[in-house]
């Protein structure tokens, strides 16, 4: 939002030239007009010979007198038609050789024996001396009209001139900078307290808001705040909102630009609008800069396909003396927010510059249960609504994610003609965030959903029965999306950051689940289960290249993610032989076997219970979280034998030595 004086400025700018454009147009209609009245009146103009003619033919039944370059406008009748209403005008001038004798003196000689009879008779002429206003006989002598022209020149030279002036201020301010300022007049004011989740982060941040606060004790004590701040984080949880947060709190300005605002295609552009902004800044310091993205000016130089001399690498520069050079910025704190800190020059993150990372991680299951409560202050909740359910199944979403799920519960709300959002509208809009909207409509035959309530039953039954996997939170067999059906997981009492070996195996599977529970009730299997075999190959290859988690390789990483700057993507690096690729291909073959045969053993063991549900699930085609555990109490964390996995099985998904 602009600051309040740039948007009077602005106003007050567009009235002047509206105010100069109106005033032109009606200097141009006004001289139309009166040019028009004037050659109507030329139009309208006879000769006194003409007239002393008509005079003498009786046709003339009124003279008036006009005292503007003494002329005579006289109104003409016919002879047999004398009423009031048939008047034409016609302005005779007044031609004669003695200049001195009145119009009628010179009426009356060029009558001759024709005396004019001037009275009230039926047929005498009616004289009378019609005094002309100023404004008239200026318009008469076309002084006003020469006027308007004038003035239409100089209204319209104005008018130029100051549409060139402001081009010419835009090119002289074209490396002035684009950063906005946060207004507190017209904007909420943001504090921590707005901030939900990431306490490590805010913590970090405070030390810099009590510098702010107080900088003199900082300064007495020698102690040195660090000059720039780098905020860390995947996409939508909050680092923006962290920065209007620490402005918020240490009421201080807060100038915010965006990384790319500061490139042009001219040279030396971007250094002038990051001098700029400093100065704008140590103005009004103590002050706080927020570049976001800052990834896109700030990439480590010599790695650009411009070489070293091109514009983003000039604005970088600048960039850098402004954090830490010869003049350092005093009481004024640059934040910035990126999710590439991999691609950033080591020099912008060195100690006296962006000498600070702090992380904004994406939030746990407590964390998006306080974003979920703050996003729905405006929102019209059920007193029954339990935002837990939304936290339990949206693991790994963002902050925006989260609104997002609150938005689209709004949405859903009205659609359905409902006064609240409820339970049931919370579970849809996780649902439709995650894999679009249901397809309700859409006609399933019975086979179809025979084998699909199967497929989803066998997912549901091994989550339910290996301890190591996520549990259970509802399964359906509605279309939604690209999925015939699906089975939601939460994340565990806590989202975990490290996994273990157990865990993976025990995703593995999970994802064999729907595979293996067709292949056991129908003899084969369908297309439905290509996604999961493909993540669960994923994850045994990373088992394998990443983790070190093979028992033939051991702790060996065989694959790195390395960024290529210059193309602004990741590009894994391959660091081994053809050799090691055949044993790699091995041990991802073993795994992945490994975790059938958990799969396969749970579902031939538990049979009875895999019927059952799938029995349920074509009834009912909905089990949510407390029908699916009231259905699988009995065989919760259950133990079951490991089978061997059948020989032409084995022979298939294991590659020979």
């Amino acid at each position: 939002m602009k600051p309040k004086n740039e948007k009077n400025n602005l106003n007050r700018k567009v009235i002047i030239n509206l105010a100069y454009l109106f005033g032109i147009i009606i200097l141009v209609v006004a001289t139309v007009l009166l040019s028009q009245n004037v050659e109507q009146q030329s139009k309208n103009k006879g000769s006194f010979t003409d007239l002393v003619s008509l005079i003498r033919e009786d046709k003339v039944s009124e003279i008036k007198l006009s005292e503007v370059k003494d002329t005579l406008i006289t109104k003409v009748y016919q002879t047999d038609k004398r009423e009031r209403n048939d008047v034409k005008e016609v302005i005779y001038p007044n031609v004669s050789q003695d200049k001195s004798k009145t119009v009628l003196d010179n009426l009356q000689l060029a009558l001759g024996d024709k005396k004019l009879a001037i009275g009230n008779g039926e047929k005498q002429i009616i004289y009378s001396e019609v005094p002309r206003s100023w404004f008239n006989q200026m318009i008469e002598s076309g002084f006003i009209q020469n006027i308007l022209i004038i003035g239409l020149i100089l209204g319209g030279g104005i008018y130029l001139l100051r549409r060139v002036g402001e081009a010419n201020n835009k090119t002289i301010s074209f490396g002035n900078s684009k950063a906005k300022q946060y207004d507190e007049e017209n904007q909420t004011k943001i504090t921590f307290a707005d901030v939900a989740g990431n306490e490590e982060a805010k913590q970090e941040l405070n030390e810099v808001v009590d510098f702010l606060k107080r900088p003199e004790e900082y300064v007495k004590m020698g102690a040195k705040i660090p000059k720039g701040v780098l905020l860390v984080g995947t996409p939508g949880n909050g680092k923006t909102l962290m920065a209007k947060a620490i402005a918020g709190e240490a009421e201080v300005p807060f100038l915010f630009v965006s990384g790319s605002e500061f490139v042009e295609m001219f040279v030396g552009v971007g250094a002038g609008r990051v001098r700029d902004l400093f100065r704008k800044a140590k103005k009004k310091a103590p002050c706080v800069i927020f570049i976001d993205e800052i990834d896109a000016v700030g990439r480590q130089r010599g790695a650009g396909m411009g070489g070293g001399n091109d514009e983003r690498e000039q604005t970088l520069n600048q960039i850098l003396v402004e954090l830490d050079g010869f003049e350092p910025s005093s009481s004024v704190i640059v934040i910035g927010a990126t999710n590439r800190p991999d691609v950033l020059d080591p020099a912008l993150l060195r100690p006296g510059r962006f000498d600070r990372q702090v992380t904004v991680t994406s939030p746990d299951r407590k964390e998006r249960e306080q974003i979920l409560k703050i996003h729905s202050k405006n929102k019209k909740l059920a007193a029954s609504a339990d935002l837990s359910i939304v936290a339990k199944r949206t693991a790994g979403f963002s902050a925006a994610d989260l609104f997002n799920v609150l938005n689209e519960a709004a949405i859903l709300t009205v659609r359905e003609k409902k006064s609240e959002i409820d339970n049931v509208i919370l579970r849809e809009a996780v649902e439709k965030v995650l894999l679009g909207p249901s397809l309700k409509s859409k006609v399933i035959t019975e086979d179809q959903k025979r084998l699909t309530a199967y497929h989803e039953a066998g997912h549901a039954l091994v989550a339910t029965v290996l301890p190591k996997s996520r549990k259970v939170q509802k399964v359906t067999i509605i279309p939604r999306g690209r999925a015939a059906g699906y089975t939601f997981s939460d994340e565990g009492e806590n989202d975990a950051i490290t996994r273990s070996r157990s865990e993976f195996l025990a995703d593995i599977a999970n994802l064999f689940g729907g595979y293996c529970a067709e292949e056991i009730v129908f003899g084969e299997t369908s297309t439905g289960a290509s996604s999961d075999l493909s993540k669960a190959t994923e994850i045994a290859r990373n088992m394998v290249t990443k983790y070190g988690m093979s028992e033939g390789l051991g702790p060996v990483v065989f694959q790195e993610e390395k960024g290529m700057n210059y193309l602004g993507r990741d590009t894994e690096y391959k660091q081994y032989s053809q050799d090691a690729a055949r044993i790699i291909d091995q041990e991802v073959s073993q795994i992945v076997l490994e975790g059938y045969q958990i799969c396969r053993s749970v579902l031939i063991q538990f049979r009875d219970k895999l019927d059952q549900i799938s029995s349920v699930l074509i009834e009912k085609e909905v089990l949510e979280y407390e029908d699916f555990s009231e259905l699988t109490d009995d065989v919760l964390d259950k133990p079951f034998k490991l089978l061997p996995v059948p020989a032409e099985r084995t022979k298939a998904m294991l590659l020979k030595k």
